[in-house]
């Protein structure tokens, strides 16, 4: 049984880089720093999120039904997924206010739409 690659250090919180790659078949081993790629760091929340999102073709109202959610819920989920990828919210002014987007961030959290590690996680990318 494989497990899931980590892609946050569990000391520091750090992200975490690949340094070998490993053949089974032909047991060709490859050293070197090699970035991973952007969803090896997302949290499982926002892993299955963005696989339901994916799965429903990025139809909201089908992610509303899929996760039992609303509409405020599966945007807030959407963003904070995209930030934890490093993509800005483009567009929608937040970018440009920290102050602005730290309280969005600490408003999901006070609704149970994040949990703490990923509200931590969004804080760090507003520094």
């Amino acid at each position: 049984m494989r497990k899931p690659v980590p892609g946050l250090c569990p000391i520091c919180g750090d992200r975490l880089f690949v340094t070998k790659l490993h053949c089974h078949r032909c047991a060709t081993s490859i050293e070197g720093n090699f970035e991973p790629c952007r969803f090896c760091s997302l949290s499982p929340e926002h892993k299955v999120f963005l696989e339901v999102f994916v799965k429903c073709r990025g139809n909201i109202k089908e992610v509303e039904k899929e996760l039992g959610i609303s509409y405020p819920t599966v945007r807030n989920r959407l963003d904070g997924a995209l930030a934890a990828m490093g993509f800005g919210a483009e567009g929608s002014g937040t970018q440009a206010d920290p102050s602005a987007r730290r309280k969005e961030v600490l408003d999901a959290l006070s609704r149970g739409e994040i949990n703490a590690d990923d509200a931590v996680k969004l804080l760090r990318t507003l520094r």
